[in-house]
């Protein structure tokens, strides 16, 4: 779970710094394109075709601040990029 967070992190930090070009993980035509990003308090999205393998995964009941637990936000494809949409 660490990796694969820490692999978020730095695909956020490749994402700023190559604004023209749209990591394959993150392109989108349509909000049917994207899922969370995690399979637990996800704060960010990615391509289904990319999504997490969440089998056997146990997450808290907790609704997490600043994440899209208990509908709080929604991922949705925005200038073709999957995109958290929290609040």
């Amino acid at each position: 779970m660490k990796i694969f967070l820490t692999t978020i992190v730095l695909l956020s930090i490749l994402i700023v710094s190559c604004q023209n070009d749209i990591l394959e993980e993150l392109k989108c035509d349509s909000d049917d394109d994207c899922v969370q990003a995690s399979c637990c308090h996800a704060d960010s999205c990615v391509n289904k075709d990319f999504k997490p393998e969440c089998t056997g995964i146990l997450c808290s009941m907790d609704c997490k601040p600043g994440t899209m637990d208990c509908g709080q936000g929604r991922c949705g494809c925005e200038s073709n990029k999957c995109t958290a949409i929290i609040g």
